[in-house]
């Protein structure tokens, strides 16, 4: 029953001890939505072995976990319904619990996957954001998880999620939650008022693929820039206009990557597509696009990457899945881990350590250095696959498998 804590936390209920503060993780891939947590805000060295503290049944799904004022929120799926949960970290303990009606039909080739979200919520000015995998948005306050709105855009597209499912994780800036609604070949990204859902721009140029958007200041000029469903964009902020496009297609439909700021220069990869940087800024009052270097030596499928200094870090799936490290100034390859890691891995940094979860189940620290792939680290934190990102605390990790979540603490 959700909620309900399993056999190994109520043994370890007494071992708890309060949470030592930590840095809000507000929405996917952390505070600027690049995997990097500050160095107070994880582990200050790992031990042989973490203590499993709690677990619970949450329901299906492969959003990651968020923290925020000391509550943990996750999305998932039981049933026929989607549902949204503040958890009391320190014992697992369910603080709200909300569901509502989401039916939705895998797409065959996605079947393994699962009809659980896999788009993580953003937290922002005391709401929470979710978007389910058949493309339904709702805002809830996040205290009490009270809806304020919501819409499923059903009147408004063919199809309300592309073809393997929602997976783009909303943003919020400036008072708007950015989202990519709709589904394959009609679809829009859209910019809602953040309090009234009120729609105040939308650029129709393609449907939407399953990467989040991220937004920066370049060429003077704040963009939201994303893959969608066979480009590559940057999209004025203010006002929701095409600046520039790169179109980008990979095998079946599936762009991805989450892109990366280097200083300027924006990082993007995909399925089959290598790693690349570009300059994007204006000349002669036109934007332009120009590739600063490429590489085919590593290319990343479903996994983002991660700076450290001049280090880029990622997983590729290459070889049936290698770690790797590039120079992000060049794109020269420093080193390629052993091959056949596994199908997918997420990856964050923290402190100069790399935290990788591997989807089937393992937990590797690493050190995030050039001079080779250096574990130092391994932990199985799950018995079932691990595609949602692990939730990465100063005093353990939160880790979210097929349908359960579970804190693993530091002895």
């Amino acid at each position: 029953m959700f909620g309900k804590l399993s056999g190994f936390a109520v043994l370890n209920l007494i071992w708890m001890a309060p949470l030592a503060s930590a840095d809000d993780w507000p929405q996917w891939r952390g505070p600027n939505r690049d995997g990097a947590l500050a160095t107070q805000s994880a582990p200050a060295s790992w031990p042989e072995r973490l203590k499993p503290v709690w677990k619970i049944t949450v329901g299906e799904g492969h959003s990651s976990p968020i923290l925020v004022g000391g509550k943990i929120f996750v999305f998932t799926r039981q049933q026929a319904n989607e549902v949204v949960a503040s958890v009391d970290p320190a014992n697992g303990k369910v603080i709200w619990q909300k569901s509502y009606p989401a039916s939705y039909k895998v797409n065959s080739a996605a079947e393994w996957h699962g009809p659980g979200p896999k788009s993580t919520p953003v937290f922002a000015g005391g709401k929470l954001y979710t978007l389910g995998i058949s493309g339904i948005l709702t805002c809830r306050d996040a205290a009490t998880g009270a809806e304020l709105w919501r819409k499923d855009f059903s009147k408004q597209y063919r199809t309300t999620a592309p073809l393997f499912g929602t997976a783009m994780s909303p943003v919020t800036d400036a008072g708007m939650l950015i989202a990519h609604v709709g589904g394959h070949d009609d679809g829009a990204l859209t910019a809602f008022d953040a309090n009234s859902g009120d729609v105040k721009w939308r650029w129709a140029g393609d449907g939407p693929g399953y990467a989040s958007p991220v937004i920066v200041d370049l060429g003077g000029t704040r963009q939201v820039i994303t893959q969608t469903q066979t480009n590559i964009v940057g999209i004025s902020e203010a006002r929701g206009e095409l600046l520039w496009k790169i179109p980008f297609t990979t095998p079946y439909v599936q762009n991805i990557v989450t892109p990366l700021m280097y200083h300027d220069m924006p990082i993007f990869s995909g399925l089959e597509k290598g790693i690349m940087a570009m300059r994007v800024g204006t000349k002669g009052g036109k934007w332009f696009t120009e590739k600063l270097w490429q590489t085919n030596d590593a290319s990343m499928y479903m996994s983002s990457p991660v700076l450290e200094g001049n280090l880029l870090f990622g997983f590729s799936h290459q070889k049936r899945g290698q770690f790797f490290c590039l120079d992000a100034q060049t794109g020269a390859t420093q080193w390629t881990s052993d091959p056949r890691q596994g199908d997918n891995a997420a990856v964050l940094v923290a402190g100069g350590k790399l935290i990788l979860l591997k989807d089937d189940g393992e937990l590797i620290v690493a050190r995030a250095s050039n001079k080779g792939f250096e574990p130092i680290r391994r932990y199985t934190v799950a018995d079932s696959p691990t595609w949602a990102h692990p939730l990465v605390l100063s005093n353990g990790v939160v880790i979210k498998d097929k349908t359960t979540l579970a804190f693993w603490g530091i002895r």
